[in-house]
């Protein structure tokens, strides 16, 4: 059995990675060819070119590198079709994933997968309507998402959140990071401001301010960034003048199993976190770790994306649970002086956000078969051949 697989940044190859293994373990004589990183090569893929190369977000951050996306777009579907594999997974990235579908499509009949369950409850819903000629299944990673997609006419499956089977960090993993990084019984705060550089480059001067204003009245806190291998020395660089003595946890000089442990850990001992939105507010909801959320976009995309939305909320932890406990400070409002009043206020009463992280997890399938087999059976059980 072939498989061409793709994903475009960190959240996609920890998608990707689980898959791969629980196909693997269905299905032994599985090969696989696509792109994606560190977790993903780890499964046996050896990438056509760097992933990174395609982790860019937002409608105006693209256009600057829209000729050479286009070209890795034609050469993608070309391999895909050279290869003919029994099936292509793509995973999130769609504006990426879809347009390489298209084109596969249109010079083939090969199966196609698409991971991720674009956001119609959120925003432009009639994108479903335009996937439906290109794809033929999804898996979804929150439960209400199958109806949008099976009314567009695809199948879909709910397959889980693969938050919900990570591992936990130990205790003796607690304390050997803060043995090493000398930060004794001080409590600590996450911040974490994107794994795209253009992200890193947008938040890490107001992150920094925010921290200031927070730290001015809460002194005791040390601050611990866990980052991603392909942005780590630019938030070295970001961040050196950030008060309260940051940690940065280097992952760009560490192993992936090494810069894992080094990261869960850094989520569990943490009592409070600031964090660009993403997929990021479920690995913090899973740790237990009460949060802020801040993001800033350019103007003109923040426009345009207020415009379309048909939610109040960009947190997947606010949305799954239904309620709206975690703090938010988007566009416009994401300045230093809300971002800090905020973390006092989650500070002073983190318990608010604690039963929404429980809801969060159990509704996205905590207890339950790990959603990579899980998606793995999903993809397997409606292929023509299985």
């Amino acid at each position: 059995m072939r498989v061409f697989i793709l994903a475009g940044e960190p959240s996609g190859d920890r998608l990707g990675g689980a898959l791969m293994a629980g196909l693997r373990l269905l299905r032994p004589d599985v090969q696989f060819d696509g792109i994606g990183g560190p977790l993903m090569v780890a499964q046996g893929l050896s990438s056509q070119f760097p992933m990174q190369e395609l982790s860019v977000m937002g409608l105006t951050e693209v256009l600057p590198k829209y000729f050479h996306l286009k070209r890795r777009i034609t050469e993608t579907a070309q391999a895909i079709v050279d290869l003919h594999p029994d099936v292509v997974i793509t995973i999130d990235s769609p504006d990426f994933s879809l347009r390489v579908a298209k084109l596969v499509k249109e010079a083939s009949d090969i199966r196609t997968v698409h991971y991720v369950a674009p956001s119609v409850w959120a925003w432009r819903p009639k994108r479903a309507d335009k996937m439906a000629k290109v794809i033929d299944h999804v898996l979804a990673l929150l439960p209400f998402e199958p109806p949008y997609m099976e009314r567009a006419g695809m199948e879909c499956d709910f397959v889980g959140h693969p938050v919900v089977g990570e591992p936990k960090a130990s205790e003796a993993e607690i304390a050997q990071l803060r043995a090493k990084h000398g930060l004794g019984d001080a409590p600590v705060l996450l911040a974490l401001p994107g794994s795209r550089r253009s992200e890193v480059e947008r938040l890490a001067d107001v992150f920094g301010a925010a921290l200031q204003d927070f730290l001015s009245k809460h002194p005791n806190m040390r601050i611990v960034i866990p980052t991603a291998p392909h942005v780590a020395e630019l938030v070295r660089q970001k961040t050196a003048q950030w008060p309260g003595q940051p940690v940065v946890l280097a992952s760009d000089k560490q192993d992936a199993e090494t810069a894992a442990i080094h990261k869960r850990a850094a989520f569990a001992t943490a009592e409070l976190a600031l964090a660009a939105s993403g997929t990021v507010s479920l690995e913090l909801a899973a740790a237990q770790t009460p949060m802020v959320i801040a993001y800033k976009f350019s103007w003109l995309t923040y426009k345009i994306m207020e415009s379309m939305a048909l939610i109040d909320t960009v947190t997947l932890v606010n949305l799954v649970s239904e309620t709206r406990v975690i703090p938010e400070c988007l566009g416009p409002a994401c300045l230093p002086v809300n971002i800090a009043q905020a973390l006092s206020n989650v500070r002073a009463n983190p318990q608010a956000q604690t039963e929404a992280m429980h809801v969060t997890m159990q509704r996205l399938g905590q207890g339950g078969e790990a959603p990579g087999l899980r998606a793995a059976r999903a993809v397997l059980s409606r292929l023509p051949t299985a």
